[in-house]
């Protein structure tokens, strides 16, 4: 005769079990929310009265605690005013900084840490920072920023960061550009899927992504090309920094027999502006414009090259407009 042991039943109380057909992929409407496609265009700078952080929140859509723009992630718009400093602060172990207008500079009052030093930013400059360095963010004029952390998966988590995880990250303008029309310039690039350089830090050799949870890369797309389609399990919040008139992406789920996407959806390009595309979304960026466009994808893809999840898949490569 078996005997069971006794269970508190404080125990049994939250147990479920369901059928593995129903459970399986609870991603849809009522349950794990699907991520929308969505795009943000940039705020209006010269017409803001004071500094002010603007999070591109999606938390609703998402059903998770805000700001969030992914399940991951959280993008805002910083934008800063002579004399009204501002303080960003996340509990994060990642922080991204992009100048899209402007200049200034950032300090860390209070902190003694030799690696919290000071720094001057100008238009193109971007900077990453982790936990612990909470920056002062001051205007010589009016500018506006693009700040992306990942406070929404450790909200998720239930947990704070213990300490930094690498050390503060400056990438200038300048070598930014200098990066690009090296590449632009070797000829085997012609015959790659996308014209771009991925940013690193020196702690992340062997996932070679911008910190450890995100991933970012700046991208060309040359005049009259069209990018063959590709995708990926990370969720990517791309960020226009040059368009052009008629530049867009298309997005979707499938591809046709011919390798094109089936059905996609169009979303335009703005300067400044904002879009997000689910993971495993088939996308394609196209210029059919005679001047070169550029673009900042950040991504959760830190974290999902270190699971060895991020399954980047390509459909072929870059291909001129007729």
């Amino acid at each position: 005769m078996t005997i069971s042991p006794a269970v508190p039943q404080s125990w049994e109380s939250p147990a479920r079990i369901y059928d593995y057909r129903q459970a399986a992929n609870p991603i849809r409407p009522g349950l794990t929310e699907p991520i929308p496609l969505e795009q943000w265009s940039p705020p209006d700078l010269e017409s803001a009265l004071s500094s002010s952080i603007q999070p591109l929140d999606l938390s609703g859509a998402l059903g998770c605690e805000g700001p969030a723009t992914s399940p991951a992630l959280a993008a805002h718009y910083v934008l800063l005013h002579p004399g009204e400093p501002l303080c960003p602060q996340a509990v994060a172990t990642s922080s991204l900084f992009y100048v899209l207008k402007g200049a200034g500079g950032l300090s860390f009052p209070g902190q003694s840490d030799r690696l919290a030093q000071p720094l001057q930013w100008g238009q193109g400059d971007l900077f990453v920072l982790p936990h612990g360095f909470s920056p002062e963010l001051t205007a010589q004029e009016a500018s506006l920023l693009y700040w992306v952390h990942d406070a929404p998966l450790l909200r998720y988590l239930g947990v704070s960061p213990m300490a930094a995880r690498f050390s503060p990250c400056f990438f200038s303008r300048d070598r930014l550009d200098g990066e690009l029309n090296r590449l632009m310039a070797d000829p085997t690039a012609a015959r790659s899927n996308r014209l771009s350089v991925l940013l690193a830090h020196g702690a992340m050799p062997a996932t070679r992504t911008v910190s450890h949870t995100l991933w970012a890369m700046v991208g060309v797309v040359p005049g009259g090309a069209i990018q063959a389609p590709h995708r990926h399990q990370s969720v990517a919040i791309d960020l226009i920094l040059e368009a052009a008139p008629g530049c867009h992406t298309l997005v979707g789920t499938e591809l046709d027999g011919e390798g094109r996407i089936h059905r996609p959806k169009r979303i335009d390009w703005e300067t400044g502006g904002v879009f997000l595309t689910p993971p495993g979304y088939w996308h394609s960026h196209v210029n059919p414009s005679g001047e070169p466009v550029r673009l900042l994808p950040i991504q959760d893809a830190g974290l999902h090259t270190y699971l060895r999840s991020l399954d980047i898949r390509f459909a072929g490569g870059l291909a001129g407009q007729d």
